[in-house]
């Protein structure tokens, strides 16, 4: 919604290719939404379900798109922190953190590697040190 408001405070609610984003980013939402809940009323917990596995890449690409919308929304003008203590506003921080989700928990690469052996039943990813 903040973003929604962003856009529509500084004009680029009339961009289509804005409103094809923000519609997009509200459609993963949902999708993810509808997955967690599908998630959660597994009730075989004896398996770890392959949607389960592919969660964490699905959250941190979403929120990593939603911070680059968010900062596309706002321009210029979103690398500018407001007053003296220098203090991002929640967009900018949106942007800023977002690139953490795809490092804490293991690099996308890392669950792509954990997808492949856990999911798919691949073996191992060769190492280096062996």
């Amino acid at each position: 919604n903040t973003i929604i408001a962003a856009a529509k405070a500084n004009g680029c609610a009339a961009d289509p290719l804005i409103r094809q984003r923000i519609a997009t980013a509200e459609t993963g939402l949902r999708l993810m939404r509808y997955g967690a809940l599908r998630m959660l009323s597994n009730t075989d917990h004896s398996a770890i379900d392959g949607a389960a596995l592919t969660y964490k890449i699905q959250w941190a690409t979403w929120r990593r798109k939603l911070g680059e919308l968010a900062m596309d929304v706002l321009g210029q003008g979103g690398e500018l922190a407001e007053g003296d203590t220098y203090e991002w506003g929640i967009l900018p921080n949106l942007f800023l953190f977002s690139r953490a989700d795809t490092i804490y928990g293991g690099t996308n690469q890392i669950q792509r590697n954990l997808i492949a052996e856990r999911g798919l039943g691949l073996p191992r990813e060769p190492r280096g040190d062996k």
